[in-house]
């Protein structure tokens, strides 16, 4: 079947965004005041929506408010969750809420609100290819424009200076659990869509939440509030050795700087491997209200003799699971400290088992002789957040939330979403339309500080040495 073509403009654009999460959604609305630079952004989605399976009553984010799209690198943007509040006349009523952590379901509806209003955004538009054309000296982006039931309407190509991918990450299912998820008519699911089963899932006889992160806690809770006391037939289980609380001290937090996140990239490779699986409870910990919530509701329901029927242990997979005849799943458990293993029997799954990087390799497989990887055949990124490609490639790719392995715990982390678009935008024009501080944090992270790339004037004072100079 033949469609017909998307007319796009003969000349090269400066900047073809890919995927619109938060962190494109970011660089394009701070994209939008420079009139130098011609961009454009594709989804193939019908429009914006983040995490809508998890946007459970009350649920907050787990950064400030002001780790919006735009205000830690311009404060004065007109799209700024508080200009938000003010287009909704909601600025004295959220005063007056004094909420610095705003619940997750407002941040997705400000989102949506500025990808309604800004310009230069293209939704059922699918990526299909991104190839290098050395004769142009441009990258050739191949797309399909969707119609409204996901269908193919029309293909397209358009032309690009620079590239920035912002693709983001899909749920991750564990391999022993694949065919269950997979089966039709399963009670399987990932927490990624709990609130499309939440109804058939509250009916369900027994549940087993799989997960030790914040989405396994939140599950949990809100099928514990919804279970008659002392028939809640409910297991939580999850790998770490403890359903453990985030780190969220105020020194701890500056892990999520940018001084941390160029300490962090100049480290070695297998340093910066070691630190990131050390890490994990700076950004896969539960937040401490939301273990204080589930802790006073287990509580209330003890409150006249008797134990909930509700079984948390943590340090356990799921080695194996099945079916038992039509109705019922056997999940085959082992216990990381003890070494003992047991059965499972429950009616329903909710798997709180995260979400991974959409691999590259995909979008990116017309650029591969040009990619220079790692140790690991992961792809090598520079400070400025690009992809390290051969110096005949004189364009620039930028990657959003997939440099973890580089970059460190803020990767993933929507307060930094600014300051990484900043920094890309910086990079792009050649210029410095977003000034960004030289310095972010009261820890000096090593003895030796990387320097942040900025103009001299923006350059701090020398500091003293913590050690003599010889």
């Amino acid at each position: 079947m033949t469609h017909p073509p998307c007319h796009e403009p003969a000349t090269p654009r400066d900047l073809v965004g890919i995927g619109i999460g938060p962190c494109n959604l970011s660089l394009a609305a701070l994209a939008h005041p420079l009139p130098e630079l011609d961009a454009v952004f594709y989804e193939q989605r019908p429009g914006f929506d983040w995490h809508p399976g998890l946007l459970i009553e009350g649920t907050t984010l787990q950064v400030p408010f002001l780790a919006d799209l735009v205000t830690l690198a311009d404060p004065t943007s007109p799209w700024s969750f508080l200009n938000y509040l003010k287009t909704r006349e909601r600025l004295f009523p959220f005063y007056f809420a004094e909420h610095f952590h705003i619940q997750r379901a407002e941040y997705d509806a400000y989102c949506r609100w500025v990808a309604q209003t800004l310009p230069g955004l293209r939704f059922r538009h699918q990526v299909d290819a991104v190839r290098w054309n050395p004769e142009r000296d441009v990258f050739e982006v191949d797309f399909t424009q969707l119609d409204a039931d996901g269908e193919a309407e029309a293909l397209g190509r358009t032309y690009t200076r620079n590239i920035v991918l912002g693709i983001g990450t899909a749920p991750y299912v564990p391999d022993p659990l694949k065919p269950l998820v997979d089966a039709p008519g399963v009670p399987v699911i990932h927490a990624a869509d709990y609130l499309d089963h939440r109804e058939s899932l509250r009916a369900a006889g027994h549940v087993t939440v799989v997960g030790s992160g914040q989405s396994g806690a939140e599950v949990f809770l809100d099928l514990l509030r919804h279970r008659p006391a002392g028939r809640e037939k409910l297991h939580w289980i999850g790998r770490t050795e403890s359903f453990a609380p985030m780190e969220y001290s105020k020194l701890g937090l500056e892990h999520f700087t940018p001084d941390y996140t160029r300490y962090f990239h100049a480290l070695a490779e297998p340093v910066r491997d070691r630190l990131v699986a050390a890490q994990w409870q700076l950004y896969k910990g539960i937040d401490a209200g939301t273990l204080a919530a589930i802790h006073d509701e287990l509580y209330r329901r003890s409150l006249h003799g008797g134990w909930p029927d509700a079984v948390l242990t943590p340090g356990v997979r799921v080695r194996t699971a099945g079916r038992i005849a039509t109705t019922q799943i056997e999940l085959h458990l082992e216990h990381l400290q003890q070494g003992s293993r047991s059965r499972l029997t429950t009616d329903a799954v909710v798997l709180a088992t995260g979400y991974r990087d959409r691999p590259l390799d995909r979008i990116l497989a017309g650029l591969d002789p040009y990619m220079r990887r790692d140790s690991s055949e992961r792809p090598r990124i520079d400070q400025e957040f690009r992809l390290v490609l051969d110096p005949s490639v004189t364009g620039s790719v930028h990657v959003q939330n997939a440099e973890l392995h580089t970059h460190g715990v803020g990767a993933p982390d929507l307060g930094l979403a600014a300051w990484r678009s900043a920094t890309i935008l910086n990079s792009l024009t050649g210029k410095e339309p977003y000034p960004l501080p030289p310095r972010t944090a009261f820890t000096s992270f090593g003895l030796e500080q990387p320097a942040a790339r900025v103009p001299q004037a923006w350059r701090p004072e020398r500091l003293t040495p913590l050690v003599e100079e010889r």
